[in-house]
């Protein structure tokens, strides 16, 4: 009998790579522009991984829902503009692309799980050249955001691999809360930007310190 279909799916900012910069450097320019003191940057980095409204309400609670939405087109456009700037800067953490490739070699199905546009995931992808190694992607744009289940329920859909063989790999709590949520076994990792004891505390099955950890684990 053939060893069953596993799928690991992963958060891209805070796992796949460090988008920290570019999302201070927008949520700081939506802020001046609209003359709304900006809070600092540990909680613009905690609420990386959410989609860009429910980020941008638990910043600045104390405003309305119109001035969340302001803010969020600000945010989106200054971030467009600084993909284009021959600075930018969104680097793979250490031995992303050598994992996939390895993963892809063993026949793991991989998919993300994004608080991202899809524009945003795509780009990413694409500027990396790893957008050909993933069978499903999945958005902020397509539905509930983190930590509702249906985008790992989408992922499990599209490969057809069942929630038993499946992988959440993330870096902040709300990725291991979508995973609980969905059945599958999740991964925190611990160079993102949520801390190893909050990971543990919100149910994480699994911890690694480099991505190359996670080879192994997708084979017991």
């Amino acid at each position: 009998m053939s060893d069953p279909l596993k799928l690991a799916i992963f958060d891209c900012d805070g796992t796949l790579v460090d988008g920290q910069h570019m999302i201070i450097s927008s949520m700081k320019h939506a802020s001046k522009k609209f003359n709304i003191p900006y809070p600092g940057d540990e909680p613009v980095r905690r609420i990386v991984g959410l989609s860009l409204l429910e980020a941008i309400s638990r910043v600045f609670p104390q405003l309305t829902n119109n001035d969340h939405q302001l803010l969020k087109e600000e945010f989106i456009e200054h971030f467009q503009y600084l993909r284009i700037l021959d600075d930018y800067h969104e680097p793979l953490y250490d031995g992303i692309r050598e994992t996939i490739i390895e993963l892809n070699k063993m026949g793991v199905l991989l998919g993300v799980a994004t608080g991202k546009s899809t524009r945003g995931l795509k780009n990413t992808l694409l500027n990396h050249d790893l957008h050909d190694h993933f069978i499903t992607l999945n958005t902020a744009d397509d539905g509930p955001g983190k930590p509702h289940p249906s985008m790992i329920n989408v992922a499990l859909s599209d490969a057809g691999v069942e929630k038993e063989n499946a992988f959440m790999i993330g870096d902040t709590t709300y990725d291991m809360i979508m995973a609980e949520n969905a059945g599958v076994k999740s991964v925190g990792v611990t160079w993102g930007y949520h801390p190893e004891d909050e990971l543990k505390s919100s149910g994480a099955n699994h911890i690694i310190h480099h991505i190359s950890e996670l080879i192994n684990l997708v084979k017991l």
